[in-house]
Parts: structure tokens; C-alpha cells; sequence
């Protein structure tokens, strides 16, 4: 029983550093999501300037496009955050698994931390892809 006792304890404060990640990752996904907001929002103005007549000005056309680039990046950034965090509740539910039933999952929880920080990296890129996207977009138009 004390056994137990101490590798649970042992697991909660393992599970610090994961919680702080957790709270990384929620922020980058509010971030990610304001920007997502921002696009659609953006998307909607220049969709309601579109002429039913003559259609939309090669312009328009443009920044529709880069919207809808903006958008999609912006989507996936936040699919892989989801899925890094998910990874990560992964990691302390299996050490704190491992710990109560007695099983060694050390290979299993460092491949799920593994994936969980390869999603994030994933999902950074997308960010820092996104953001460059609309400073070029934010340079050209200015011309």
C-alpha cells in the first residue's frame, strides 16, 4: 500500500510539467481562434461587397483567396493543438495508470509525449505560416 501510495505521489508531481504545457497549449488555441474569428469576420465584409452583377473585382478575388489560404491554416494549426493537448492528458492518465495497476508504460508515455510535441511543432508552424502570410498580404496591399 505504501508502495502505491508513493508512486502516486511521485506520478503528481511528474504531472506538473504537463499541466503547465496544458495551459500553453489552451492559450495558443484562443489565440488560434481569435485569429480564426478575425478571418471569417474579414471574409464576410468582402464577401458582402461582391456585385451580384458584375461579381467580384480581381481584387477582391485575391484577398478572398488569401482568406481562405489564412483559414485553412489557421484550422489546422488548431487541429494539431487539439490533438497535442489531447496527447498530453494522454501522458498523465497513462502514468498515473502505469503507477495504480503496477505496469511499466514508460515507452508508451514517452511516445505519446513524443507525438504530443510533434503535433505542437506542427501546429507552431502553421501559426508562424499563418502570421507571415498576413504580413506579406498587409505589405502588398499597401502599394
Amino acid at each position: 500500500m505504501e508502495s502505491h501510495l508513493t508512486d502516486i505521489t511521485r506520478v503528481i508531481q511528474l504531472s506538473v510539467a504537463p499541466a503547465f504545457l496544458l495551459v500553453a497549449m489552451g492559450t495558443l488555441i484562443t489565440i488560434l481562434s481569435t485569429r480564426l474569428g478575425r478571418i471569417v469576420d474579414r471574409r464576410r465584409v468582402v464577401q458582402d461587397r461582391f456585385d451580384p452583377l458584375t461579381g467580384a473585382s480581381a481584387a477582391e478575388q485575391q484577398e478572398m483567396a488569401l482568406l481562405i489560404r489564412r483559414g485553412n491554416l489557421i484550422y489546422f494549426a488548431i487541429l494539431f493543438a487539439v490533438l497535442g493537448a489531447l496527447l498530453v492528458c494522454l501522458v498523465v492518465a497513462s502514468a498515473f495508470l502505469g503507477a495504480l495497476l503496477a505496469v511499466e508504460l514508460a515507452q508508451v508515455v514517452a511516445g505519446l509525449f513524443v507525438l504530443a510535441m510533434v503535433s505542437m511543432v506542427v501546429a507552431w508552424s502553421l501559426f508562424l505560416s499563418e502570421v507571415y502570410l498576413a504580413v506579406w498580404a498587409g505589405t502588398h496591399n499597401r502599394r
